[in-house]
């Protein structure tokens, strides 16, 4: 990860208990009910709450609840394809407990980055850990920073200012063991929270993803989530794979106050706590992060500050257990003369020479080469060629080259599963014995649906009649969410869940042909052509 961003104290305790945990009871978020902070002073002098964005000198109850619980009839403005309007922003100012708890893996099955949020620093902002909730013998400083948003000449004053956002990194982890933390912040503490860390590379234990794109703040985006949440009272997940346009923060839904961007990321930070507090919440930006010609120009300025990624945090790589994952930005270039091209290159060769460590190898994305809605289509780089050289053609050709198993995408809003597919033609409709990308875009976890051709006024269907070769499956109709379970080195399960439903309306075995099945095929061919030269 980013050593340059985050600065860590830890106090390590030698652990010599061995124990047994279940998943069972995990942690719910409640509802923050949280009080303005009294501004009382220790006895160095120091105000506690100093800093603070709120300067209420009486005490003042303020409640926020995200309606996880809430119906289509509950919510307001869903109606197929539109995802409804978003749900109430919270108040950062007046939040003085940690929130918008989220953690993030960093490649190293030792460690869990870990991030919060509070409307004021303390003396010391820190995490406490371990392998008992009864004894968390770890410790982990944090470092703290805010940032300020678009100056109003007539106010003379910001239209937003951040909370506090710390950072902290607990490491000396057990990898593949249970944990639990607690946050103390800003005089407050969290609650006690669960979660695995990453196991070793190489380690034959099954993993469970889930993966999403495009979700927001909408009523839709809340039931994905609660769907989400209560999959994860069912089984065991280690992660969460994010296929960029995260939030929206920007002004495209007119139900937003102008200039009231910024506080979406906190609404988004605050609704998706009780999936990110539990598990690697590991993100790529989108072009709603990223595009200059957004209307809030961020150019991923605020997604650097909201998240913790590995490396440049915008294309990077981190492997966990028996997976190998490589996040790429498919805003910028990818060519062989790229600095993103030339790095997913290496990427790629480093992968393949440790593949009995990462019998997986997983990319992602924001957005898809493979593609039957004719809302955006299959991504070329058309909309800045000079900054999206390589699409598709260099990208698929290193995805083929390095023997990529799966690449997930999200941005357009519908969900699509690929045959195994090379070169747009080249397709073997059977999930057995696989050896080529499949390609899956989950893009329908919140935002509206792209179930009609744009600028059609909702008379034509986005899928034409005719179904490419290389699509297995479709919908445009439903919002929902993807999983992903690596049973073993050979097997991989996804599935996918509609909104509101238990029951999944894809459910898909993967198996792929062994490495040393390839190696032989290879060797076979130098021989033959060897031979034909005798």
């Amino acid at each position: 990860m980013n050593s340059l961003r985050i600065l860590v104290l830890t106090t390590a305790l030698l652990l010599s208990t061995t124990l047994s945990v279940s998943w069972e009871d995990p942690y719910k978020v409640p509802k923050l009910e949280l009080l303005s902070p009294d501004f009382a002073e220790d006895s160095d002098g120091f105000q506690y709450g100093a800093g603070l964005l709120n300067d209420q000198d009486e005490e003042e109850e303020y409640i926020y609840e995200v309606p996880y619980s809430w119906t289509k009839d509950e919510f307001t403005g869903i109606d197929m394809p539109s995802c409804g309007d978003e749900i109430e922003q919270i108040d950062v100012s007046r939040v003085k407990k940690p929130h918008q708890i989220r953690l993030s893996f960093t490649g190293d099955p030792k460690e869990m980055a870990i991030t919060w949020v509070t409307n004021g620093v303390s003396h010391h902002e820190k995490v406490r850990y371990g392998l008992l909730e009864s004894n968390l013998n770890f410790e982990a400083l944090s470092i703290s920073h805010q940032y300020k948003w678009h100056w109003n000449n007539e106010t003379n004053d910001w239209e937003y200012t951040s909370g506090f956002i710390h950072e902290a990194l607990m490491i000396n982890l057990v990898p593949g063991r249970i944990h639990y933390y607690k946050i103390e912040s800003n005089g407050e503490e969290s609650a006690v929270v669960k979660f695995i860390a990453a196991p070793e590379p190489g380690s034959a234990t099954p993993l469970s993803f889930f993966h999403v794109g495009d979700v927001g703040t909408f009523g839709t985006s809340v039931m994905v989530t609660n769907d989400m949440m209560e999959r994860m009272n069912e089984k065991q997940f280690h992660g969460m794979i994010h296929c960029g346009d995260i939030s929206y923060a920007n002004k495209f839904n007119h139900s937003r106050p102008d200039k009231a961007e910024q506080k979406v990321w906190d609404t988004w930070g605050q609704m998706v706590e009780p999936l990110g507090s539990k598990l690697g919440y590991m993100v790529v930006p989108g072009n709603h992060e990223l595009d200059i010609y957004d209307s809030t120009h961020e150019n991923g300025t605020i997604y650097s500050k909201r998240f913790i990624m590995p490396g440049n945090e915008r294309y990077f790589s981190f492997g966990v257990g028996m997976v190998y994952f490589v996040a790429v930005s498919t805003d910028e270039s990818i060519d062989a003369n790229s600095t993103q091209g030339a790095w997913f290159k290496n990427v790629l060769t480093e992968a393949n020479e440790n593949r009995e460590q990462y019998p997986w190898l997983v990319v992602y994305q924001h957005r898809p080469i493979y593609n039957s809605n004719k809302n955006h289509g299959n991504w070329t780089g058309e909309y800045d060629p000079a900054y999206h050289t390589g699409w598709p053609d260099h990208f698929e050709e290193l995805t083929l080259e390095g023997k990529v198993d799966l690449v997930l995408a999200g941005h357009v809003h519908h969900y699509e599963r690929s045959w195994p597919v090379k070169n747009r033609e080249d397709v073997v409709q059977s999930y057995d014995n696989v050896d080529r990308p499949i390609h899956i875009t989950c893009g329908h976890a919140g935002k509206n649906l792209y179930r009609y051709k744009w600028r059609t006024n909702n008379t034509e269907n986005s899928y034409a009649d005719e179904v490419p070769r290389f699509s297995a499956a479709r919908d445009n109709e439903n919002w929902g969410h993807c999983e992903l379970d690596f049973l073993d080195s050979k097997t991989v399960i996804h599935r996918m869940y509609l909104m509101g439903t238990d029951t999944p309306k894809e459910d898909v075995t993967i198996t792929k042909r062994s490495m040393a099945h390839s190696l032989s095929a290879s060797v076979a061919l130098v021989l033959i052509g060897l031979a034909s030269l005798l």
